[in-house]
């Protein structure tokens, strides 16, 4: 059964960001658990015109990174009894014991309700550097989004499991679900001729190409993948345990992820995941502008869209727009 949408809205809009030069390229993708409509409008670099976007370019997804491995990771430790979300984790994390973040729970991280200060983790040599912060305010008081939350749960995914996150997340994860082409950076030369180019790298003048923009979910880098790896696994969140293989988390951690979990503190949120605005049955994951993610399981309906508007600029307003409009004509 075809998709219903208004798909000449979709490109029209999608095409803006090209027009406008928001962004070189897109590729974007709506789709349920069998079909799936794609668009790729603009190129893959403007010092290459010739070369258009395809619907398997290799993306700096940025930050849903935090998704595709850290929400992935930790869910599969949930779900096999090794981590409990609500337990402190100085009572277990001995790294921890006497610091700030002791009273912080695996929950509160999730929710962005942990008091974890803003900014990167600026000890990339080990990642630890993070688990020495003070706490901006006590855990459970204000939702604060910040990209070192997951910088501690993937940590943590490592002291609990005794292996790197990047291991944890193919072995757990992608490999399950044949996720062939998703891989944490930097790549090998021949897979990085094929990836959207993003910011100009101040150090060699150049444009950076399968070396991630940023460290937002782990010491190595980011992730990268292309839109068919993002669709099987946007579909397995839709139906747990169909199509594709088993990984280790199921229908248990998505609906626990997908439902409100702040109470009446604001903007109201899920585990990694919040509503969209003004809606009740979206759900996107908290990120970067450039590549987006969206899912209704009462929809039964997912949606993509990545862009490496980095290239332009690291301003996230001239996307804004776009990044609004385009899951409301994807779940119209």
């Amino acid at each position: 059964m075809a998709l219903d949408l208004d798909i000449d809205r979709i490109r029209e809009l999608v095409g803006e960001g090209v027009r406008d030069k928001v962004y070189p390229g897109a590729v974007w993708a709506v789709g349920d658990r069998s079909n799936m409509v794609i668009g790729t409008p603009g190129v893959l670099d403007p010092d290459r015109p010739d070369e258009p976007m395809r619907h398997d370019t290799v993306f700096d997804v940025g930050a849903l990174t935090q998704i595709l491995a850290v929400w992935s990771v930790i869910g599969t430790l949930v779900e096999d009894g090794t981590l409990r979300l609500d337990e402190e984790l100085g009572d277990f994390w001995s790294a921890l014991r006497g610091r700030p973040l002791a009273r912080v729970t695996a929950r509160h991280l999730l929710t962005h309700t942990a008091g974890v200060p803003l900014g990167t983790d600026q000890h990339l040599d080990t990642g630890d550097g993070v688990l020495h912060d003070a706490v901006s305010r006590p855990p459970g008081e204000a939702v604060e989004y910040t990209d070192r939350a997951a910088l501690v749960l993937g940590r943590l995914a490592e002291e609990l499991s005794g292996r790197r996150l990047d291991v944890l997340a193919a072995t757990r994860v992608w490999q399950p679900l044949d996720m062939t082409r998703t891989c944490y950076g930097p790549l090998p030369d021949e897979v990085a001729a094929r990836c959207a180019p993003t910011e100009l790298d101040d150090a060699t003048g150049s444009r950076l190409r399968g070396t991630a923009h940023g460290s937002p979910a782990h010491p190595q880098g980011g992730v990268f993948s292309v839109l068919p790896d993002l669709a099987a696994f946007l579909r397995h969140l839709l139906q747990p345990g169909h199509g594709g293989g088993q990984p280790g988390f199921g229908p248990a951690w998505v609906q626990e992820s997908l439902r409100i979990q702040t109470g009446d503190l604001t903007p109201p949120g899920g585990l990694f995941w919040h509503p969209v605005p003004e809606t009740d049955d979206i759900w996107m994951p908290h990120g970067s502008p450039g590549a987006g993610a969206w899912l209704s399981p009462q929809q039964g309906r997912w949606a993509v869209l990545l862009t490496n508007e980095l290239y332009f600029t690291r301003d996230p307003a001239p996307l804004g727009h776009i990044r609004d409009t385009f899951p409301i004509l994807a779940f119209a």
